[in-house]
């Protein structure tokens, strides 16, 4: 499998990515036997990044990730996980919270200070059984995430106090590289006023569904050198299964406005035999400052569909054609290699 640079890292990451929010449990339980035998399966077809998070099954991602880790050479594999939340111990296991099924006996909560990330990074090493990790993400800052009001506090507290500990981590060479990660690009370009960032990894606001950031955003990083990873390529599933009724977008039940604009994204696929899903995944690696795409693969039989869909030939025809319909932005780059 082809890897890119992630910006000026040096960090080269595989262009398909695996996200490990499903080894914690995403949405439904998964043994540890499956998710051995998946990220095993992973690592076969040439995958050599893997996304994880504490707030991922509360722990159990990380965990996870940390045991299959130690069955393969250190140095192939990339890692990137998160700092922002912290693991409370509490009284039991719950059998669902934030989505995660059987999630571990924690409270996450938020703690942008840099005591508090020094410690989330000192928490994750302990979970995965490494010495360093390649890339370190703040986790889910933004206005999106915490409310209009409480953004401009967290925020000084991320930037005076999260970004001092991930700067001299990355000093230190403790981590390699240091981002976002978030599901706001907005929140992106506000960091890059206070700091100096590798990579973002943007979940579900870069895709075939939405190009929002191609306008300024994209081409600041690009001028900045800083790599981009597009998690959540399918918008959360959407993009995965058409427009279908229960169908879910960023996290939730899609609006029947959201259903309209992929069911015309879905006749354009259908008129040229292309799956949705193909274009949709390899879309956002056509801009030149993304490096990666980590869909969430919850097994195998997806782990094998999102290879065969990344590898699906799409003639250009197609996205001159989505071009035309007014459904892809006039500044998006598209797989084919023109400007559509």
């Amino acid at each position: 499998m082809r890897s890119r640079l992630l910006g000026q890292s040096g960090v080269e990451v595989s262009e398909l990515g695996f996200g490990a929010a499903p080894v914690g449990n995403l949405y439904r339980r998964m043994t540890d036997e499956a998710a051995g035998e998946l990220l095993a399966e992973a690592w076969d077809a040439g995958i050599r990044y893997f996304d994880t998070a504490p707030l991922y099954g509360f722990g159990l991602s990380e965990e996870r990730l940390g045991k299959f880790l130690r069955t393969v050479p250190a140095d192939e594999a990339v890692i990137s996980t998160k700092a922002g939340r912290r693991l409370k111990p509490n009284a039991a296991w719950h059998a669902e919270r934030e989505n995660f099924i059987d999630a571990g006996p924690y409270e996450p909560w938020f703690d942008y200070s840099y005591d508090g990330t020094m410690r989330a990074f000192e928490d994750s090493l302990v979970r995965l059984g490494v010495d360093r990790i390649d890339i370190l993400f703040m986790h889910d800052i933004g206005a999106a995430t915490h409310g209009a009001e409480a953004h401009p506090s967290l925020m000084k507290t991320a930037m005076e106090g999260g970004y001092r500990a991930l700067d001299e981590l990355r000093r230190d060479g403790r981590v390699k590289a240091i981002g976002l990660g978030v599901n706001e690009w907005q929140v992106c370009a506000e960091a890059m006023d206070h700091g100096d960032w590798d990579c973002f990894l943007l979940a579900g606001r870069y895709t075939l569904l939405e190009q929002e950031p191609v306008e300024h955003f994209l081409p600041r990083c690009e001028k900045d050198s800083i790599g981009i990873i597009i998690g959540a390529p399918f918008n959360s599933g959407i993009l995965a299964t058409g427009p279908r009724e229960g169908a879910r977008y960023n996290y939730a039940q899609a609006t029947e406005e959201t259903l309209r604009r992929v069911a015309s994204l879905d006749d354009a696929c259908r008129a040229h035999g292309v799956p949705l899903a193909a274009a949709a995944l390899q879309f956002p690696l056509a801009h030149p400052a993304v490096a990666s795409v980590i869909p969430g693969m919850a097994s195998v039989a997806e782990l094998e569909s999102c290879l065969a869909l990344a590898a699906h030939a799409i003639p250009g025809a197609f996205w001159a054609d989505l071009a035309a319909r007014g459904l892809v932005h006039p500044r998006a780059p598209v797989p084919a290699g023109a400007v559509a």
